[in-house]
């Protein structure tokens, strides 16, 4: 397939485009690299079938040439960058969305958005089945990136019920891996950091809130059985393992050797208390399953940051944002 990804120079967009070239597809990978860097593609850079285009999909998406998919991942997506970039969140979400699956519509190309579990907001149901609409305050800091990932879903849903058009949505929970960034503010990461240079562990409230952690190898295979299919959705993508952050930051220690204490700060309004996916409807439709264990998945993310200790020092001394979790593109 030629498969158009945006948002294909961040995290889980350039593990996606790794993927679908290494099984042969062509890709043209579009990014602003405003939260988004070139080095996550670097690999990829030179090779037949791989095209990479400095463009803001909010601005318009002028891509020639037959498509076969779009992936639509491109948004800011840790609370560091989209509280930092309100506009552009909701900007991407909404003007972003529209001219993604506006150009799948008109090549008949298959549409795969990449929403979020922060459409659950702080779930009154746990855990999240697909059919659960959501906890959210509209007018929260949060909600410009939780309002715009609903009205993307809204915008999908509407195409593909009045227009035809092949589209299909994910609801991506917390993905961990390499080329994450340690200045994110998301709990992995900044635990990590803290760790690797033996700084407290920053833990917001009292460490009982709850995520669930999907390894970044597991998450790809989901979106292309995804991306294979004319299924609609929404289904979620997550690892069904529910982990205390306390527990996480434990582990963290445990696995780096760090001797660093946890440090505890006040717990922020609109940090959802508890986070697992249901997952039965990807183990149905897409024949999909995390493989990955958390104490694997956090080796193979601490190996590679050790491998990186340059870019350690600015995300030690900062901490995770609170409430912070890992559903980065």
């Amino acid at each position: 397939m030629r498969v158009l990804v945006t948002g294909g120079a961040g995290f889980v967009g350039s593990h996606l485009c790794d993927a679908l070239i290494a099984r042969g597809d062509a890709v043209v990978c579009v990014d602003d690299l405003s939260t988004g860097c070139a080095g996550n593609v670097s690999q990829l850079t030179g090779l037949a079938g791989f095209e990479l285009v400095v463009a803001d999909v909010s601005a318009g998406l002028a891509i020639d040439g037959p498509l076969d998919a779009v992936a639509h991942l491109a948004s800011p997506a840790s609370p560091r960058d989209y509280l930092a970039r309100p506009l552009p969140t909701l900007a991407v979400g909404s003007r972003g969305t529209e001219h993604a699956i506006r150009l799948a519509h008109d090549r008949r190309a298959r549409f795969l958005l990449a929403s979020t579990s922060e459409v659950y907001g702080d779930p009154a149901v746990h855990p999240q089945p697909e059919s659960y609409w959501g906890n959210v305050n509209p007018v929260g800091p949060r909600s410009v990136y939780d309002e715009a990932k609903r009205f993307a879903e809204a915008l999908t849903a509407a195409y593909a019920r009045e227009l035809g058009t092949n589209a299909g949505i994910i609801r991506i929970f917390n993905t961990y891996g390499p080329r994450m960034k340690a200045t994110d503010g998301r709990v992995v990461t900044s635990f990590i950091a803290q760790a690797l240079r033996g700084r407290p562990l920053t833990v917001y409230g009292d460490g009982s809130q709850t995520r669930s952690f999907c390894y970044i190898d597991d998450l790809v295979r989901g979106v292309i059985a995804m991306l294979d299919r004319a299924e609609p959705g929404p289904i979620n993508l997550g690892n069904d393992e529910e982990i205390p952050v306390i527990d996480l930051a434990r582990m963290v220690r445990r696995l780096t050797g760090s001797a660093s204490p946890v440090e505890y700060r006040p717990l922020p309004a609109d940090d959802p208390a508890r986070r697992r996916p249901v997952i039965a409807k990807a183990a149905e439709v897409l024949g999909w399953s995390p493989a990955v264990p958390a104490e694997e998945g956090l080796r193979r993310t601490i190996a590679w940051f050790r491998s990186r200790p340059e870019g350690l020092g600015e995300a030690a001394q900062a901490g995770a944002r609170p409430g912070a979790g890992a559903t980065g593109r």
